[in-house]
């Protein structure tokens, strides 16, 4: 089993935890109640989980499309 030592080390996050996480810190950020410091620090946090979303998402894009492209090459006999 995998322990994550490093709170600040976010590589091995999921899709999902990283989603997750990011709403938790954007529900943070909107209460309101941190001090500038930590805010500051929760922001600079959910820009990074932000980041590993979008590097999932734009991973699965790509899968999508190769598979497609793949099925429409498969599908389509030579017109010659």
């Amino acid at each position: 089993m995998t322990e994550q030592n490093d709170p600040d080390d976010l590589s091995g996050l999921s899709y999902e935890q990283a989603r997750e996480e990011l709403v938790a810190v954007v529900q943070r950020l909107e209460s309101g109640g941190a001090p500038l410091a930590e805010s500051l620090a929760l922001w600079e946090r959910g820009e990074k989980l932000a980041a590993i979303c979008q590097q999932w998402l734009d991973g699965a894009r790509a899968k999508v499309e190769a598979a497609r492209a793949a099925a429409e090459s498969a599908g389509s006999p030579d017109s010659d």
